[in-house]
């Protein structure tokens, strides 16, 4: 019997352990280069991915659920067509919607604080630029760089983690909006 699989899956565990081990110093340079703003943005990155999988195991995992028990209390009703019905109905409806939409603001809020905080990071470096000129009274390129460096981090980490999570919001908010109306068709009168 030949023990190459066996030797394949070691290579392979070998390198996924290279590669996260690359991964976090590739992170903890970036954080160490770009300043206490980098952390920060790393942080609503958590954040903000936290929600957008937590968002996706909803929609897949526990909206079926409250819309099947939903319907089944619609259902059950004997008076679908009276206006005490339909108000009852439209508030199932709504129960419903605001549970999709659960934390959308701070979703919302998280995309564009990225670059913000980026932002305040760029200025800080540039602020360091021009301390280092002030003290030494030139512009010395090597004294420059760094500030120039940790400015540029800090707006390309910002930017990165932002359009990481444009597509989701979008995604999530136009879910909400496509389930919401099949479950208005599904609630029939």
């Amino acid at each position: 019997m030949s023990r190459a699989p066996d030797c394949w899956q070691r290579a392979w565990r070998s390198v996924a352990v290279l590669d996260l081990r690359d991964l976090y110093i590739a992170v903890a340079d970036l954080v160490h280069d770009g300043g206490p703003f980098v952390i920060w943005i790393f942080a609503s990155m958590v954040l903000m991915w936290g929600m957008v999988f937590e968002r996706y195991w909803f929609f897949k995992r526990v909206l079926p659920k409250l819309a099947n028990k939903s319907h089944a209390i619609w259902k059950a009703r004997t008076d679908h067509s009276s206006w005490c019905a339909r108000q009852i109905r439209r508030a199932m409806i709504s129960k419903l919607n605001v549970a999709m939409t659960a934390g959308f603001p701070l979703l919302q809020v998280l995309v564009p604080m990225s670059p913000l905080l980026g932002l305040i990071g760029t200025v800080s470096g540039m602020l360091e630029v021009f301390d280092s000129m002030a003290l030494r009274g030139s512009a010395d390129a090597k004294t420059m760089a760094s500030g120039v460096s940790h400015a540029m981090i800090c707006t390309m980490t910002g930017l990165a983690v932002s359009i990481s999570g444009l597509y989701p919001v979008h995604y999530f908010k136009n879910k909400a909006r496509l389930e919401t109306e099949l479950l208005a068709d599904r609630f029939s009168y």
